[in-house]
């Protein structure tokens, strides 16, 4: 029986160890974890940097993107403003080309008012052609 109870006895004092050094945590890390640790670690600021330096250009590609719809919406505005100026200015040419049919039908031209211009056709002696120069074939 005495032997249950030392080994009982060894037991606990083995549980209390493990528990007590579980609680109080282990400082030791072995030389190829920390180094792990640390390459992980500057991954991660790398990683971080990275992400910042994309988190810029994201916004600077989004103002450009905004002022560049900005562009695009004044552009379509006087586009639709001069589209709408075409459409007047033409619908207005064939009103008055309409207007000048009319008025082209209407009034016969009146050919006994107006005189007819006379020209004075001057002689003007002819000059005298200079002789065709012969051409000697070969």
């Amino acid at each position: 029986m005495t032997r249950t109870v030392m080994v009982r006895n060894l037991v606990a004092v083995a549980a209390i160890m493990l528990v007590s050094v579980g609680l109080s945590g282990c400082d030791f890390w072995p030389p190829a974890l920390q180094t792990q640790i640390e390459q992980l670690r500057s991954e991660l600021q790398s990683a971080t940097m990275e992400k910042a330096q994309l988190q810029n250009q994201l916004a600077s590609i989004a103002k450009v993107k905004d002022d560049l719809q900005a562009q695009v919406n004044d552009l379509s505005k006087a586009n639709q403003d001069k589209s709408t100026m075409i459409a007047s200015l033409q619908n207005g040419l064939t009103a008055a080309q309409g207007r000048l049919a009319k008025s082209a039908k209407v009034a016969p031209p009146k050919t006994g008012a107006v005189k007819p211009a006379t020209k004075v056709a001057q002689k003007v002696p002819a000059k005298k052609k200079a002789p065709a120069k012969a051409t000697v074939k070969h």
